[in-house]
């Protein structure tokens, strides 16, 4: 009898903390068109998965009245389950208690499961939804914060971590997804900004909207803090499960392996690329073409739109692409797209992901603007981030290659361990118009018919040096290859390099240009 109480005990307990700040705080997250913090937990991790952690933790503070407040859970619901039968540890900040504040005990619940994923080497997912730093707590709340930061540090290339934005997440507190793999947002939903509108307001006397400061929108298409957007929750954990499948549970391990399929027939890939240097196509259609089932997952599509990143299967195992598109500025490599491109490279090599790069570029943007805003740092990132991964490293040039942007994207002369170009492609130090108006700038002035003479200039330089086969009497290049064959090269590419071992100087870390 005396242990039947007890049990009656702790159910009644349980149900109380369950219903977190009570009914009308549940109704008013709900007018928001938000779920609350166990809902999200139930909705994105595998049915009846789920096993919480520290549901009866509670704050410990006593100033400001504090001490008479039971706020359940401390605002935060801890635990871990799986996805797809992979096991993940989670959090969720819970807005319905205290606007799910960050108090001393409310930290150690996250650092706590945060200790729990690294030690068991499985991903981490963050769920944001917090009114930030708890005032009451001062420093203590600093004080978590600043573990946390530390934790995402010390994570970093050891496990995923993921962070899903689905409320306000400001201050302080928005650097710790900003320190994570992945950072998902909802429209009309996250918001993110380190001051606030009213900050804004008093500082610089500038009335700005919260969505128009740091929305869903801005973070995916402005800042390029996000890297996916959903316009739903459901949505959004819909995409988290899809990268789940892709990425491997730590550092030690590879993706999991899926069975081969063969691409769509309807991406023809002989016929995506126009001939016409100056004629744009989507790049994305090269990679349908050649990925299994033609299933290619990007991340950061709206932003540094520029260049395209994400994850295929080639023979069902996961490889990165990071491909220039044609379709926006050329493809130029510019400030964001070199930011774009190194993170993802790292990642990729961190996670023992092999990295395919397509390259169709005319070099770096050119222009004051650039400069100014530090491309030549900016785009130096992408040369140390190719030069520094040690995983398969496979490159395709599809038809522009020039200057230091040839050099940047994956060449051999950064260790790519295999590189074909298709036999349109050009790989010059310049492009034909430029290099032949100054290198045959005589000729073409004095010519009795200087555009005649131009076009033919540009012709014999196309011949001589904007081709290919240069390159690959070099070896620069392996081999030229009919666009038909790249699947099947790149396949047997990856095959081969599967026991790659590359042996690096002794140091403790290198200094990327940050």
């Amino acid at each position: 009898m005396a242990l039947n109480k007890k049990i009656e005990e702790l159910k009644k307990r349980r149900e109380i903390i369950l219903q977190g700040g009570g009914e009308k705080a549940i109704e008013k997250q709900v007018a928001m068109g938000k779920l609350t913090a166990r809902e999200r937990i139930i909705n994105l991790l595998d049915r009846n998965s789920f096993t919480e952690y520290d549901l009866f933790v509670e704050h410990d503070a006593r100033d400001f009245d504090m001490d008479k407040k039971t706020l359940h859970g401390d605002g935060v619901i801890t635990g871990t389950g799986t996805i797809f039968g992979a096991p993940i540890c989670i959090f969720a900040q819970d807005f319905t208690v205290a606007g799910g504040s960050l108090g001393l005990m409310h930290a150690r619940k996250i650092t706590k499961i945060m200790d729990h994923s690294l030690k068991m080497k499985v991903p981490l997912i963050g769920i944001n939804d917090s009114g930030g730093a708890r005032i009451q707590e001062g420093v203590n709340s600093l004080s978590g914060y600043g573990e946390i930061f530390f934790r995402n540090t010390l994570n970093s290339g050891v496990i995923p971590q993921i962070s899903v934005i689905l409320g306000p997440c400001a201050g302080g507190a928005v650097y710790s997804p900003a320190l994570t793999d992945f950072v998902f947002v909802v429209d009309k939903i996250s918001k993110m900004f380190i001051t606030g509108p009213e900050v804004i307001k008093t500082v610089l006397g500038e009335d700005i909207s919260m969505e128009d400061l740091g929305g869903a929108r801005v973070h995916s298409e402005i800042s390029g803090n996000a890297h996916f957007y959903a316009e739903s929750e459901a949505e959004c954990f819909e995409q988290i499960k899809k990268l789940i499948t892709f990425i491997p549970w730590n550092n030690l391990q590879k993706a999991k392996k899926f069975p081969p399929k063969e691409p769509k027939p309807e991406y023809r890939i002989n016929d995506i690329v126009p001939g016409d240097p100056r004629q744009p196509y989507d790049v994305r259609d090269v990679i349908k073409a050649i990925v299994d089932d033609s299933d290619f997952l990007e991340v950061q599509e709206r932003w540094a739109e520029n260049i395209v990143i994400g994850f295929g299967r080639l023979a069902g195992e996961t490889v990165g692409f990071i491909c220039n598109q044609p379709l926006v500025l050329a493809g130029v490599l510019d400030v964001d797209s070199s930011d774009k491109a190194a993170r993802f490279i790292r990642f990729c090599d961190a996670f023992n992901i092999p990295i395919i790069t397509l390259v169709d570029l005319p070099g770096y943007l050119p222009g004051v603007d650039q400069e100014h805003a530090g491309v030549i740092r900016h785009g130096a990132k992408v040369l140390y981030a190719y030069s520094e991964a040690t995983v398969p490293k496979l490159t395709v040039i599809l038809r522009k290659a020039y200057g230091g942007g040839y050099i940047a994207m994956a060449s051999r002369h950064l260790r790519a361990d295999f590189v074909f170009a298709w036999p349109g492609a050009e790989i010059a130090v310049m492009g034909p118009e430029g290099a032949a108006n100054i290198i045959f700038r005589k000729e073409i002035a004095t010519a009795v018919d200087p555009e005649k003479m131009r076009k033919q200039k540009v012709k014999e330089y196309k011949q001589k040096f904007a081709n290919p086969y240069v390159a690959a009497a070099r070896g620069y290049i392996d081999s030229v290859i009919v666009p038909s064959e790249t699947r099947n090269l790149l396949l047997h590419a990856i095959e081969v390099s599967g026991n790659k071992s590359v042996y690096l100087p002794n140091k403790k870390h290198g200094i990327p240009p940050f």
